[in-house]
């Protein structure tokens, strides 16, 4: 993609590009891998959705878990989100769904949404709402919604969502704006990858530390 910068990793042997927008993509199955998307909410999150699937040629989103936000409860909400399913007609979507959550909200049968219980695999990938390991196989997951904290030149801290990546795990920033975040400090043999408008980026393990108090 051009005008921004994206990390490539590879896992399980597959590619993964992890990009700004806060979702993964498979370039070898023409896949969009989303986490807490909680598309309903704003507008926004459906046309950064349509703009990814435009430049990047996808032929399939998975969402891990969260799909809707307020779109049930709200009418005109409801009514965006139709409306973008109704542009995307040929685009195949699938629902990853915790097994964990105390309420799973189905997707509307006219969204044409396949929902599956996790882990869904899918070569040689473990994808999941909530990160846990799988035997055998590479863990994609969300619901943790990671953030970390950057220290500017002016001795200020912002707070940016991002990717959280393990030996046997890789757990993604919440897609959706309206989310929250959770701070997280890497263990040993983990990486960082920040996500700011633009770029990805990996951290140093200098860079994830935070303030003193």
């Amino acid at each position: 993609m051009s005008a921004v910068t994206m990390v490539t990793l590879e896992v399980s042997g597959q590619t993964l590009w992890l990009l700004p927008q806060r979702a993964v993509f498979l370039p070898e199955s023409d896949t969009l891998v989303v986490a807490d998307a909680h598309v309903g909410a704003t507008e926004e999150s459906l046309s950064v959705l349509s703009e990814l699937v435009r430049r990047l040629e996808a032929t399939r989103i998975i969402f891990l878990g969260d799909l809707l936000h307020a779109a049930r409860a709200q009418p005109a909400a409801m009514a965006a989100v139709l409306r973008w399913r109704e542009q995307h007609a040929l685009l195949e979507l699938t629902l990853v769904r915790s097994r964990l959550e105390a309420r799973v909200v189905e997707p509307p049968v006219v969204l044409d949404i396949q929902a599956f219980d996790e882990p869904l695999m899918h070569r040689g990938l473990a994808l999941c709402h909530r990160p846990q390991p799988v035997e055998g196989a590479f863990v994609l997951a969300g619901h943790m919604h990671p953030c970390v904290s950057i220290g500017g030149r002016a001795h200020d801290w912002h707070r940016l969502p991002c990717y959280w990546f393990s030996p046997r795990m890789g757990v993604l920033p919440a897609f959706g704006t309206f989310t929250g975040m959770q701070a997280i400090r890497p263990g040993k043999g983990e990486r960082i990858f920040a996500s700011a408008a633009d770029r990805v980026f990996e951290l140093l393990p200098r860079q994830e530390s935070r303030p003193s108090r």
